[in-house]
C-alpha cells in the first residue's frame, strides 16, 4: 500500500531544504566576504585567513572578530606554552596559545628571537627555541597590537638522565616558599624522572640548617645528636620522592630480596618499600644506575625541609611540630603500621614534597657512624668519619615509635645487616 505524505510534510522537508541552501550559500557569504576584507589588509585576516579564531570552521564567528578587530588592533595574549620545557641546545618546538596571535611577527625565548615562527591560526603560534642557559625564561609574542610577556614560561634544562615532569615548584606541594624561591634560583627543574630507574625525585636546593638535637615532647634526644651544630650544603641535589620500592629495585636488580611480597599474599607490595637490603647490597643497585645514597646532614636538611622542630611540617603544622601524638599524619610507625611496611606515599609529604622520611622503613645513609662526630664535623658539606665499623641509617620505621621517626634521632648498624624493616633512599647530583 502506497502511504501518502501530506501536504505539510512536503512543505516541512522543502523548508528544510530551502534553509540548508540558505545556511550553506551565506558561509560562502561570509568567507567571500572575509576573503574580500583580507585584501584591504588587516593584518588578523591577511595572516590566518578565512578561519579567523582556528576552530576548523569559516561562519559568523570568524566575521564578527575580523569586524570587531577592523580599524583597531587587539594586542595579543599567551595562555600557555606547550610544552613548557626544554633542551638548553634549543631547537624545541613549542606552541603558544592565546588569543590575537594571527599577525605575529616575532616570538623571543629569553629575550632571543626564535626561529621557524609559524601562526597556525589567531589563537597559536609555533615557534623553534633559540639555545641558552638552564633555568627559566620569558616567552614573549609581538603582533602590530602590542608585545605581551609571560614571565617563567619555558624551562630550559641540561639533565641528560632525567626526563623533566614539572620544571617549576608545584606551591600546593612545596609548601615552604622560601624553598620554592631556592628551588627556582638553581636554574634546575625540580620534579623529574630517572631515565635508568625510572624512579621520580625532587630537587633539594643548597642552603644552611641547624643540624643535631631535637626532642619531642616525649623523647630527649641521644648524645650521638649533640652538639648542635650548623651545617652549609652547597649544592643542589635530587631525592628520591619515595623511598625506593620493590618494583624498582626489581626492575633494575632482577630480582626482590623483600620479606613482604606477593608471594606471602601481600598484593600491591611491588609498590611497597624494597626491603631487607644491608648496605653493602645496596651498593649494586647504585652502581647499576647512577644514583647514590644521602649523607647524613643532607638527608636531616631534606627532612627537616625549613623546620627546627622533632617532627617536620604536617597538614595544620607547617612549621613542624614535637607532638608525638601526630607521628601518625606522616609516619607508618609501631601504633599504626599493623607490624608491616606500607605502600609508599601513603602519609603526609614534607615542605618539600617527600614522603615517609619519617617511619615505613629505616633509610640508609653514606655515611661512617661515629658517636662524637658531631663535634668535630666541618660545617660545609659534612660527609662522616672516614673511617669506622658502623653505618648511619634514619627515620625510623614500621616497628618503632615517633622516638626514632625524629628528625635528629641516628641508628647505626653494620653494612652487612639486613632486616624487613630498613629500605633505602636514593639521591642524584645534578
Amino acid at each position: 500500500m502506497k502511504t501518502l505524505m501530506s501536504d505539510a510534510t512536503v512543505s516541512g522537508h522543502a523548508w528544510w531544504g530551502r534553509a540548508r541552501h540558505a545556511r550553506k550559500a551565506i558561509l560562502s557569504l561570509v568567507a567571500a566576504t572575509i576573503a574580500l576584507v583580507a585584501s584591504a589588509s588587516p593584518a588578523r585576516a591577511q595572516s590566518c585567513g578565512s578561519d579567523i579564531n582556528g576552530d576548523g570552521v569559516v561562519d559568523m564567528m570568524d566575521l564578527a572578530i575580523l569586524l570587531g578587530d577592523w580599524g583597531t588592533t587587539a594586542a595579543p595574549t599567551i595562555g600557555s606554552v606547550s610544552p613548557s620545557f626544554g633542551s638548553l641546545l634549543g631547537g624545541t618546538v613549542i606552541t603558544i596559545t592565546g588569543t590575537s596571535l594571527c599577525a605575529t611577527s616575532s616570538v623571543t625565548v629569553g629575550g632571543v628571537a626564535c626561529t621557524d615562527v609559524t601562526v597556525l591560526s589567531g589563537t597559536q603560534v609555533q615557534a623553534a627555541t633559540p639555545p641558552g642557559s638552564a633555568g627559566p625564561v620569558s616567552v614573549a609574542v609581538t603582533t602590530p597590537g602590542g608585545t605581551t610577556t609571560a614571565s617563567n614560561a619555558y624551562f630550559r634544562s641540561s639533565l641528560a638522565w632525567a626526563t623533566v615532569l614539572e620544571p617549576l615548584p608545584d606551591p600546593a606541594v612545596v609548601t615552604n616558599e622560601s624553598l620554592r624561591n631556592a628551588i627556582v634560583a638553581t636554574g634546575l627543574p625540580w620534579r623529574v624522572r630517572d631515565n635508568t630507574s625510572q624512579i621520580e625525585m625532587l630537587l633539594v636546593p643548597p642552603g644552611t640548617f641547624t643540624m643535631g638535637c631535637s626532642p619531642s615532647d616525649q623523647y630527649g634526644c641521644w648524645s650521638d645528636e649533640n652538639p648542635v651544630h650548623a651545617v652549609t650544603l652547597t649544592n643542589a641535589y635530587y631525592v628520591s620522592r619515595c623511598e625506593v620500592t620493590q618494583a624498582e629495585w626489581t626492575g633494575v636488580m632482577g630480582t626482590n630480596p623483600s620479606s613482604f611480597t606477593p608471594a606471602y599474599g601481600l598484593p600491591g607490595s611491588i609498590n611497597r618499600p624494597v626491603e631487607t637490603v644491608s648496605w653493602n647490597s645496596i651498593q649494586a643497585f647504585l652502581s647499576a644506575t647512577g644514583l647514590r645514597l644521602l649523607t647524613e646532614a643532607e638527608w636531616e636538611y631534606a627532612y627537616r625541609a625549613g623546620t627546627t622542630t622533632a617532627l617536620h611540617s604536617m597538614p595544620g603544622f607547617p612549621t613542624g611540630t614535637n607532638d608525638d601524638g601526630l607521628v601518625g599524619l606522616i609516619a607508618w610507625q609501631f601504633t599504626n603500621s599493623g607490624f608491616q611496611p606500607h605502600v609508599v606515599g601513603g602519609k603526609a609529604a614534607n615542605a618539600l614534597g617527600l614522603h615517609d622520611m619519617a617511619g615505613n622503613v629505616g633509610e640508609w645513609v653514606s655515611d661512617w657512624y661515629s658517636d662524637t662526630y658531631y663535634a668535630s664535623s666541618p660545617a660545609v658539606n659534612p660527609t662522616g668519619p672516614a673511617t669506622g665499623t658502623l653505618r648511619v641509617t634514619r627515620g625510623g620505621n614500621w616497628y618503632t615509635d615517633s622516638l626514632h621517626a625524629r628528625a635528629s634521632s641516628r641508628v647505626p648498624l653494620p653494612p652487612t645487616y639486613t632486616d624487613s624493616d630498613f629500605g633505602v633512599r636514593v639521591a642524584r647530583n645534578p
